[in-house]
């Protein structure tokens, strides 16, 4: 049996060479195709440019990613599940409402008001009518996925006793509006840039403290992180 050229890494030496794993190789596939569908959207990105980009051929893209469609849904779902990993992460049993709350809001601003988050938003809206399956997959794994594990940080923190809300999923509503909606809506229009880490946690500083004081949150003062 023939080794695949694409799995293996550098220069053939003396002895067996060194292989990359489908998972290394899918990692590649992925970042390749995160900037074509950035740069070029979904029905002009090619298969063929993004194996050659990632340095496979399309016969083994096509093995770890059998469909274009594919390709978009593990463009998505590798940014999604790293924001629900840091977001479980930054949870902490013992933190104030203020600390939480800030962190949250912190994650979901630098994950919302990245240029790729756009350029994906901006391709789902120019694109989905087109190709509703996208628009629908966004829909499902993107804006609902993030809305729960926001709403799972919020819930923690009421079991707690240290906000009062009724309704979770409509405070999560409120705060990624408070927290990115226009911004992220110049960034789509090319009206501005997207904001530098300095800016997002200042605004989550302020998003938490208003929304900590509207709620009677027992948090304390909201205080800039470390």
């Amino acid at each position: 049996m023939f080794q695949n050229q694409d799995s293996v890494i550098g220069p053939r030496g003396r002895g067996r060479p060194q292989v990359r794993s489908d998972e290394e190789t899918l990692r590649l596939i992925v970042e390749a195709a995160a900037r074509a569908l950035q740069a070029s959207g979904y029905a002009a990105t090619s298969v063929a440019d993004v194996a050659q980009a990632a340095g496979v051929s399309t016969k083994t893209l096509y093995r770890l990613v059998p469909t274009k469609a594919a390709l978009f849904q593990s463009v998505v779902a590798d940014r999604i599940d790293r924001f629900v990993l840091e977001v479980d992460h930054e949870v902490c049993a013992t933190c104030d409402a203020t600390v939480v709350l800030q962190g949250l809001l912190i994650s979901y601003g630098r994950f919302a008001l990245e240029p790729r988050t756009a350029a994906i938003n901006r391709l789902v809206l120019a694109e989905g009518a087109y190709f509703p399956e996208l628009r629908a997959y966004f829909y499902e794994k993107a804006v609902l996925r993030t809305k729960a594990a926001m709403v799972g940080v919020l819930s923690r923190l009421r079991d707690r006793g240290l906000i009062v809300i009724d309704d979770l999923e409509a405070a999560v509503d409120m705060l990624r509006g408070m927290m990115a909606m226009e911004t992220q809506r110049a960034i789509m229009l090319g009206m501005r840039d997207a904001p530098g880490d300095a800016e997002i946690v200042a605004r989550a500083v302020r998003c938490a403290r208003l929304f900590l004081e509207g709620c009677g949150a027992r948090g304390g003062a909201a205080t800039k992180p470390n």
